[in-house]
């Protein structure tokens, strides 16, 4: 039956998915020759609640084409999917829903019903990403999908069997023995929506309109002091008597929990007054407490008034300032983000934080139990609160003032300036994080939580990429992984929710931990009768999935396949969670089984627009892949994908990629109707061929050296090379050349076998080095043929540059460049397109009149020659055609009209010339690099690459008509 004039990729694709996985060609091992090496790659678990976006599909499109160029060269593969439980999201998710359908809230559900709800929704909804990793060809090995939650308590029976949880809660009773893990109070961020802990990789900061105020703290007791202000030669240029210093906060509300001002040691202006008291001017005036003012490096003197109010229990740069100075954080707001209304009234609470300040000694816990929160501003909202304070220190004149001049206009229009004496506001913008979820603002909150001792466990991780038994791709990811792990903080591993591995580990009435696998293992070590109670909160998911390498693979039972496939082969990843996973996934393998988890990091980008703009809702940029894959195919998608994947390179998504790539894949299928018609498919080219005609040998050679480059492309991670090459190679030399080239040998009877096995031949390994970016049509047109086996499983090729015939590589290499040269100068110099030319040949060795010889036919007709003479002398108003050992030309006198084409091509250079110094200019002024969006300069610069190569082309068409004169 005839081919189809287009691939139907809508129709195919999931036909194609389904045969695959019918015939198990994406199971682990499947292909594999006997003893071959293992390759395995982890699959970056997507969240539960996922659907497929970009980055998914760009991450997951590398990986594939790894994995299916490794089976096909039959390497023991597997490719090892599955999600991750995602806490808070998958809470969220499953709380909107009980609110959607009236159904009871989390709370009143209670804990065990919610988790049976989030559960239910699991397996309703939860695999929707993993079905769409599926339209896009991504051939994991679908039956070994993972979860981080399988085997949990309360699991149904299609995730009871596998023991992810199992091997989570051994390695966190294993971590707590060995003194791993430790429970603690610790600023973290805090999301009052969720009212959890939440990791740095779930805050967005985002640029907002913010006030920073300006307060004066009095010093104590009437205390004065001479303030002096000098510039950079050391003249003074402020001298003044001050009974106070003064700070500058963008959250007053927080002053209330002030535990000292510090100032750099080398501030000279506050020297007078380090080591004394001051007074927080808020709060109740008999009951106000008096701080400190310290010195520390962190304070910039150079910045507002150089002195900084450290509330150690609300700002992470004054937590280090008060664990340094031994000064108490005092907590000012519930687990809401509402002012705490909790503990004694505050002329109580006050009078222990001054004893707290006068040198009496305490515990963490002790000024955690207090609360300076003034009895009038306790539960007010924080935002509220800050109104309150603002205006009470404002009353009381203890704001910085300034004075403002204005313009004012009378009721007749007439302008005068007015003085006036205001508070001292700047408004300025201002970085503020926010929950990625809850999109509140995420409040730095001193809370009792579970850590990672990770300055225990880092070393091994950091040893790994220094002795190369890792290797970080591009190299400068090291540099941030070092960074990273040289300054590792300890890692917040509890999170304050419902979803998720319940903390192993029950109290006695007296605060005693007993952590254990089991609560009877707990009850046992406790004793007989000893009431217990369980932590309520759950592991970080980063936790789990730190484990995932060894989790998937069955540990901590010995299976087949962790023995087999650990540790995995390569891991590609966003270069966004080198720390918050890849570097947890070094350290934790490390600490449980003493080995890597991998051997090679892929990192990546965001994928982002054209312009290079990061994709978002609210810029209406997004691109949705499953949108793509139905347009265009996903084969299309993935080239795309491929193709823009230089290493370290800006992934930027162009919509008319795709649709060229698209055009690619138009290409492969017409080249296989052009074979089809040609009797092709009629003959065996299962066997390379050993053809005579020089333009036969000449593919052949060419088909060895694009396995060479796509096999080198891929091993280092190239994958933009490979595709390059690929695009090239069929684009360039299949379709422009070979399948032209082929047209007078199908019709002689001598040559017309061998080209028809050449072509065949060509075309079947053309399949086969295109499988694993395009596998879905290679796929298609590899079964319009009896097979022994699917192209997914076919042979990977193993020839390359022996396959070259340097006579028949020069030849066809000439005649290509003389076509090239003669269509080149015909377009610069204006030549008709419908005329025939004639060609004057002054000179030529012998290679060259054979290669025109034997190939005159095509020339002609691909070039648009009527002939070719010899002469002794280059006829006048001729233009040169470069040929390797051959003088020829072209003489235009006929063609064109000399004058009138350098007129034309004149104008057009100076409206060129014109358009280069406008983009010159702006991008020569500094201040508009400075201001400019990046995609605008970035656009800019393109816009003048452009532009410049047009005037190269427009001067070398002038520099040849020159040569006619």
């Amino acid at each position: 039956m005839a081919m189809e004039k287009t691939f139907n990729a809508a129709e195919a694709e999931a036909r194609l998915l389904k045969a695959w996985e019918d015939a198990g060609c994406f199971k682990a091992g499947a292909n594999a020759k006997p003893e071959a090496s293992t390759y395995s790659i982890m699959i970056p678990p997507p969240n539960v609640t996922g659907v497929l976006h970009m980055g998914h599909a760009f991450n997951n499109t590398l990986q594939d084409i790894l994995i299916r160029w490794k089976r096909m060269q039959g390497f023991d593969t597997l490719w090892q999917p599955g999600t991750d439980h995602a806490g808070i999201a998958t809470q969220m998710v499953v709380e909107r829903t009980l609110a959607e359908t009236g159904q009871p809230s989390r709370r009143e559900l209670g804990r065990e019903a919610f988790l049976e709800k989030v559960w239910d929704w699991k397996e309703q909804s939860g695999g929707t990403i993993i079905s769409q990793l599926k339209r896009l060809g991504a051939s994991c090995d679908y039956d070994r999908t993972a979860f981080t939650m399988s085997g949990a308590p309360g699991a149904p029976a299609t995730e009871s069997e596998g023991n992810f949880h199992d091997a989570v809660i051994k390695v966190f009773v294993e971590m707590y023995n060995k003194g791993l893990i430790y429970r603690g109070k610790r600023l973290v961020n805090w999301d009052p929506h969720f009212e959890t802990a939440i990791s740095d990789l779930e805050v967005e900061n985002i640029e907002v309109a913010g006030h920073m105020w300006h307060f004066k703290y009095p010093l104590a007791n009437g205390a004065r002091y001479t303030y002096v202000e000098k510039d950079e030669d050391g003249n003074i240029t402020l001298e003044e008597e001050r009974d106070y210093i003064s700070i500058a906060t963008t959250r007053p509300e927080t002053m209330l929990g002030d535990g000292a001002v510090a100032v750099h040691p080398s501030d000279e202006r506050y020297a007078p007054i380090v080591g004394q008291l001051c007074e927080i001017p808020v709060g109740p005036k008999e009951h106000r407490r008096l701080i400190p003012i310290i010195t520390d490096e962190y304070p910039d003197k150079d910045f507002g008034s150089g002195a900084v109010k450290i509330t150690g229990a609300h700002d992470f740069n004054d937590y280090q300032v008060a664990k340094r100075g031994g000064i108490p954080m005092y907590r000012l707001m519930d687990m809401q983000g509402a002012m705490r209304a909790d503990g004694a009234p505050y002329s109580e609470e006050a009078g222990k934080a001054q004893a707290h300040a006068k040198g009496a000694e305490f515990t963490e816990n002790e000024v955690d139990g207090i609360n300076l929160v003034p009895d009038h501003l306790r539960g007010l909202d924080r935002f509220e609160a800050r109104k309150a304070v603002i205006k009470e220190i404002t009353d009381e004149g203890l704001a910085v003032m300034v004075e403002v001049t204005k313009t004012v206009r009378d009721d007749d229009g007439n302008e005068s300036e007015v003085t006036e004496t205001v508070a001292y506001v700047e408004n300025k913008p201002i970085m503020q994080p926010f929950g990625d979820r809850s999109k509140v603002v995420i409040e730095p909150m001193l809370t009792d939580q579970w850590f990672v001792d990770t300055a225990k466990i880092v070393g091994p991780a950091l040893d790994a990429v220094k002795n190369g038994d890792v290797k970080i791709i591009p190299e400068s990811g090291e540099k941030v992984y070092y960074h990273w792990l040289e300054n590792i903080e300890p890692w917040c591993i509890s999170r304050q929710l419902w979803w998720g591995h319940q903390i192993p580990v029950w109290f006695d009435a007296d605060g005693n931990q007993y952590c254990a696998a089991s609560e009877a293992e707990a009850q046992a070590a406790a004793g007989e009768g000893v009431a217990l109670t369980r932590d309520p909160d759950v592991l970080d998911t980063w936790f789990s999935s730190g484990l995932w390498p060894i989790g998937t693979l069955g540990w901590p039972e010995n299976t087949d396949e962790l023995a087999k496939y650990f540790p995995t082969s390569t891991l590609i990843t966003g270069q966004d969670i080198l720390f918050f996973w890849v570097a947890r996934m070094m350290m934790m393998q490390l600490a449980v089984v003493d080995d890597i988890p991998f051997d090679t990091v892929y990192l990546h980008g965001l994928v982002r627009d054209a312009k290079g703009k990061k994709m978002s809702k609210s810029t209406g940029n997004v691109v949705d892949p499953l949108d793509i894959i139905d347009e265009y195919g996903a084969d299309a998608l993935r080239f795309t994908n491929a193709a823009m994947a230089s290493i370290g390179g800006v992934l930027k998504l162009d919509m008319k990629r795709i649709e060229g790539y698209r055009n690619f894949g138009n290409k492969l299928w017409q080249s296989h109707i052009l074979a089809e018609m040609n009797g092709v498919f009629d003959v065996d080219c299962s066997a390379r061929p050993e053809p005579t005609h020089a333009v036969n040998k000449w593919i052949i050679g060419e088909v060895g050296r694009v396995r060479e480059q796509v096999d080198k492309a891929l091993a280092d991670f190239r994958f933009n090379d490979a595709a390059q090459s690929l695009y090239a190679f069929f684009w360039g030399k299949v379709c422009n050349w070979y399948n032209e080239f082929t047209k007078p040998l199908f019709q002689n009877d001598d040559l017309r076998l061998e080209t028809q096995q050449t072509m065949g031949w060509v075309l079947d390994q053309s399949l086969m080095l295109l499988h694993p970016i395009m596998p879905f049509m290679t796929e298609e047109l590899w079964s319009n043929r009896e097979r022994a086996k699917m192209l997914v499983h076919a042979d990977w090729p193993t020839y390359g540059g022996e396959l070259v015939d340097e006579a028949a590589d020069a030849e066809i290499t000439w005649v290509i460049s003389i076509i090239e040269n003669i269509r080149s100068a015909r377009a610069q110099m204006n030549v008709p397109a419908g005329a025939f030319v004639s060609l004057v040949q002054t000179e030529a060795d012998e290679a060259a009149r054979a290669a025109w010889g034997n190939n005159e036919a095509l020339i002609k007709k691909m070039a648009r020659v009527e002939g070719l003479s010899e002469a002794e002398a280059t006829p006048k108003g001729s233009v040169a055609i470069a040929a390797k050992g051959a003088t020829i030309v072209m003489p235009l006198a006929d063609l064109i009209d000399v004058a009138a084409e350098k007129a034309r091509l004149s104008k057009k250079l100076g409206k060129i010339q014109k358009e280069l110094g406008g983009l010159k200019g702006r991008l020569n002024n500094p201040k508009f690099v400075a201001s400019a969006p990046e995609e605008v300069i970035e656009e800019a610069r393109e816009n003048m690459a452009l532009r410049e190569e047009e005037e190269t082309q427009l001067n070398a068409a002038l520099a040849r008509l020159a040569e006619l004169d």
